[in-house]
């Protein structure tokens, strides 16, 4: 099975935050790369729990995946990324 995921990396402290905003799905390590080993690791094992328990077809549909020709295409999109200063009163 082929998905496509949008990987964010967050820094919080002295620990990386890994999250997948598709999925829902979080984890952490002490370097970025780790974090995101570790979140890929997560998903890995929390999808071959759901295919033998017969419901990751009914997660991925309410996650808002579509199937095409056997790739699960996400219905939404990242499409920008922006950090911004606001001052509030």
């Amino acid at each position: 099975m082929a998905l496509k995921i949008t990987i964010e990396v967050w820094r919080k402290g002295e620990w990386f935050v890994a999250k997948c905003p598709e999925l829902d799905f979080a984890s952490q390590g002490k370097t970025h790369d780790e974090a995101k080993k570790n979140l890929l690791e997560v998903i890995q094992i929390q999808f071959e729990e759901m295919h033998e328990m017969e419901t990751l077809d009914e997660y991925l549909d309410e996650c808002g995946y579509k199937k095409k020709d056997k790739v699960y295409i996400p219905s939404t999109e990242m499409v920008s990324f922006e950090k911004h200063a606001l001052e509030v009163a």
